[in-house]
This record gives structure tokens, C-alpha cells and sequence, in this order.
């Protein structure tokens, strides 16, 4: 069994290129092209379709893709064990994660971790609190950084809090005020994070049965940012994204503090791969979490 096929197979579904599956597997267009035509003929099937827009699958790929996800999760799950015989010389992590954590946590965590354990590998999925909650369920990701309460169907360990603050450009009337009134939320034009379903932003809104002015929305927390600067509205992002930004803008806590609670999550501990299983214990033992204190407030400050 050529496992490779399998995972050019998976990569090309998911990023319906064949380029960018390639760019991802370290091996070449033609070869990912290759790999994918050996497996059509050696099923007799045709998996996916190609044309000018792209990669799409077909109707008996979509039918075989859950297998062939098993397979390949079956084969990470295999090498990793074989990695824990040898002491954890090898494995692979993959993390489903945000910008923010991405930015600010992970280098230094990934960084400390394989100083004891270099040829751990760790492949990071970027994308929102939603997305990351599916691959987790899906298998796609070991484990993932979220905003908890997660789905009662996974397990989770809190982390750390992240104050929410509103952000204001430097002009604004009440950029020199010590609280930002949350009332004054309703009155102003309002920049919205779209990330998923639900975040911790839509929230504060619900809880204080506010309707927002919503101007504009963006799923970037830069561009949020940079438009505030700008004076396009007003908006509400978690500290840990504010963290270092060299923008010109004001920000304030509300009168009425609201944080977001953050994790790492993950199906089933017991169940989770060596290297996984290791990567967890030293989040655990090694507090700081290389979090960075003068960020984020300890959950007995709430």
C-alpha cells in the first residue's frame, strides 16, 4: 500500500488544487498528478475531476474519501507508536489553531518542546473556531486551540483568559476615557470579526441584549485593525491580538470586563498518539505554558 497516494488524494480534495497539495506534501505538481492517476487505475475509479477553476471530486470519491481518511489517520496513529518504541524519535502533531495563538503561543512552544524532542513534526491547520472543532471531530486534527465551553463530545484543558477590548482610532471622543461604556457599543459603527457561527464577540452582544451597527465585517483581525486606524468604526478583539501591533489605535477595557476563556482540545486523551499524549503533558508541567502573563489574566481575576 502506497500511503503517499492516499495523502495526495486527501490534500488535493482539500485544497482542490493540485498545486497547492503538492506545495503542502513537499513534492512536485506532476508528481502529486501522477500519484493521483496510478490511483485512479489501480481502483478503476476516477476520483476527481480537473479543468480550468480547479480540482473537484467526484461523486465515487466523495464515497471512498471517509476510507481512505480512516487509512491514512490508521497509518499516522501506526507511525506515531512506532516513534514512542524508539523513545519519540518521530511523529508528527497536527494542530488546529487561530491567529492570534499562532502568532503569539506556538513559536516559542514548539520551539521549547523540540529542543527535547527535535524530530517531533507539527503540521498547523489555520482556520476558526468552527473549522477547528470539525477537524477535531473529523480526525483531521490530533488536537486544537479553541474557545471554550468546546463541544461536550470532546475534552478539554483550560488554558489560559484573554481580556476583550474595544478598539477605537485615536481621534475618537472617548478615547480618553478609563472604561468604554458597553451601552455606547449600540451607537457607534461597529467592524465585525466573522469567524464562524458564534465567537466571543457576538456573545458580549447577546448577553447585554445589544444590537450592533455593524458597518463592516472581515475575517481578518488585521484588517479590523487597520481599519479602525483608519476611522471606519469601532471594534472588539481579544488582548492576546493586540499583543505587539504597531497600529495607531486606542484600546479600552468595557466597563462591564469580558474575556474569552482558551484551551487546547482534543477527542479522546486516552486514545491520542504518543507524541500528542507528550505535547500535552509538557503544557501541562511546564507552567507559564510560554504564555506570556502580562497578556492574558489568570482565571481567578475574573
Amino acid at each position: 500500500m502506497n500511503i503517499q497516494k492516499y495523502e495526495a488524494f486527501l490534500k488535493t480534495v482539500e485544497y482542490q488544487s493540485l498545486t497547492k497539495a503538492a506545495q503542502k506534501l513537499g513534492y512536485t505538481q506532476s508528481a502529486i498528478s501522477h500519484m493521483l492517476n496510478a490511483l485512479e487505475k489501480e481502483w478503476g475509479v476516477t476520483l476527481l475531476t480537473r479543468d480550468r477553476s480547479g480540482v473537484c471530486i467526484t461523486s465515487e470519491g466523495s464515497q471512498l474519501l471517509p476510507l481512505v481518511q480512516k487509512v491514512c489517520h490508521a497509518n499516522r496513529e501506526l507511525m506515531n507508536e512506532i516513534g514512542e518504541l524508539h523513545g519519540l524519535k518521530s511523529g508528527v502533531i497536527r494542530i488546529g489553531t487561530f491567529t492570534s495563538v499562532s502568532v503569539h503561543w506556538l513559536p516559542h512552544m514548539i520551539k521549547t518542546f523540540q529542543s527535547e524532542y527535535p524530530n517531533i513534526d507539527f503540521q498547523l491547520l489555520h482556520g476558526d473556531y468552527t473549522e477547528i472543532e470539525n477537524w477535531i471531530m473529523e480526525g483531521r486534527a490530533d488536537c486544537g486551540f479553541l474557545r471554550l465551553p468546546a463541544s461536550t463530545d470532546l475534552e478539554s484543558i483550560f488554558l489560559a483568559q484573554d481580556r476583550l477590548l474595544v478598539i477605537l482610532p485615536e481621534q475618537h471622543p472617548l478615547a480618553g476615557c478609563d472604561y468604554f461604556p458597553i451601552t455606547r457599543l449600540a451607537a457607534e459603527p461597529f467592524i465585525l470579526l466573522e469567524e464562524g457561527t458564534e465567537n466571543e464577540i457576538t456573545a458580549i452582544f447577546e448577553e447585554n441584549h445589544i444590537c450592533p451597527h455593524v458597518r463592516f465585517t472581515a475575517r481578518d483581525d488585521y484588517a479590523i485593525i487597520s481599519m479602525v486606524e483608519n476611522g471606519l468604526g469601532i471594534s472588539i478583539l481579544p488582548e492576546l491580538v493586540l499583543h505587539r501591533t504597531p497600529y495607531n489605535i486606542v484600546k479600552k477595557e468595557l466597563d462591564l470586563p469580558a474575556y474569552r476563556k482558551l484551551g487546547i482540545v482534543l477527542k479522546n486523551k486516552r486514545h491520542a498518539s504518543p507524541a500528542v499524549k507528550r505535547f500535552l503533558d509538557y503544557l501541562h508541567t511546564s507552567t507559564g505554558l510560554k504564555i506570556k502573563p502580562e497578556i492574558l489574566q489568570p482565571l481567578s481575576n475574573k
